[in-house]
């Protein structure tokens, strides 16, 4: 149950992610790399949730105790 609660807010950061990408492709070119590697970023705390939802789920160590 925690790995489906946790599909919330990585689609969240997905979201933001393409954002902060797609708003960086229009920039100058220092603009560009700090936007590629912000994204990136968002990216792999977007890729913790599920991770962490799985083990949550798997461990059967939901806070309200399922």
């Amino acid at each position: 149950m925690c790995f489906i609660f946790s599909l919330i807010p990585a689609t969240i950061f997905v979201v933001i992610g393409y954002f902060v990408l797609m708003s960086s492709g229009k920039a100058e070119e220092g603009v560009r790399k700090f936007g590629r590697f912000l994204a990136i970023w968002v990216f792999i705390i977007a890729s913790f949730f599920p991770i962490c939802g799985a083990y949550m789920t798997l461990q059967e160590s939901a806070p309200w105790g399922t």
